[in-house]
């Protein structure tokens, strides 16, 4: 395989401006191909450090890779916002064909965690601000990116979901059910995609040493130093690897399938 598989493929990735999606971003861009970046606002990218601005992300994959950038802000549940984002990307780079969803996460309406975050207690606006940012977000970039995939019967899809999608926690509840829907969603494309060529898997990280992750929960220090052992947290790049072989030619008779990247976190049949 040449060492630029995804050379002349336009790919999308949801919430990279910095952590998970960033990683991703910067893996597809190494592979050769033009990449779109995103998050919420355009300064989103401070909130732990990690760029000043989208714009500071934006220049810096460009001259780590020599590939086209563009960036695009807005909430991924927002019915006009996403349609917008298609368009901009559309006019700079071409129509997209790998679509990442990786924006999410276990967040609080009004930022931070939930607090309760149990399946009875938790407030019904931190609901809804989850469903709306990890379920609904999802369906409506696949609504709006898919079609086009369908009519050139090409493209790849890939939903980010996360262990919690597989293991029970009554401190996550809400965020772990949503990433199950996303997983059954996920099949459900799939077998509606698979006579139009456009492949549709699922990726479900463990815990991931991204600035997000150490910055709001107490962290084992152990698992945090550890190099040597599977019990551990990951390191993006090691999520990222999973993630281009799923973007790649290397599994292109992969379709409808959930790749659990934790370590041995998750081990059950099915």
């Amino acid at each position: 395989m040449s060492d630029k598989p995804l050379a002349g493929k336009v790919a999308f990735v949801t919430g990279s401006g910095r952590g998970l999606g960033r990683a991703f971003t910067e893996r597809l861009a190494s592979m050769g191909a033009d990449v779109a970046i995103h998050d919420l606002s355009w300064t989103a990218s401070s909130e732990y450090g990690e760029a000043a601005d989208l714009g500071v992300v934006r220049d810096e994959i460009a001259q780590n890779h020599g590939v086209r950038v563009a960036a695009v802000t807005g909430n991924i549940g927002d019915r006009v916002a996403v349609p917008k984002m298609r368009e901009d990307i559309e006019r700079e780079l071409g129509p997209v064909d790998i679509l990442v969803n990786c924006a999410g996460g276990d967040i609080a309406a009004a930022g931070g965690k939930p607090d309760p975050n149990t399946a009875l207690d938790i407030k019904m606006e931190d609901v809804e601000a989850l469903i709306n940012s990890n379920l609904i977000g999802t369906i409506l970039m696949c609504k709006t990116f898919i079609p086009g995939m369908r009519e050139r019967r090409q493209g790849n899809v890939i939903n980010i979901t996360s262990v919690a999608a597989h293991k029970a926690s009554a401190k996550a509840a809400m965020y772990g059910t949503l990433k199950a829907a996303v997983v059954h969603y996920t099949r459900s494309l799939a077998d509606e995609l698979q006579a139009f060529n456009v492949r549709v898997n699922a990726l479900s990280p463990g815990m991931v040493k991204t600035a997000r992750f150490t910055s709001t929960r107490v962290v084992n220090r152990a698992k945090m130093e550890a190099t040597d052992t599977l019990d551990r947290y990951a390191e993006p790049d090691e999520i990222a690897d999973a993630l281009a072989f799923l973007a790649g030619p290397d599994s292109r008779f992969v379709h409808g399938q959930v790749l659990r990247v934790d370590g041995g976190m998750t081990l059950f049949a099915g």
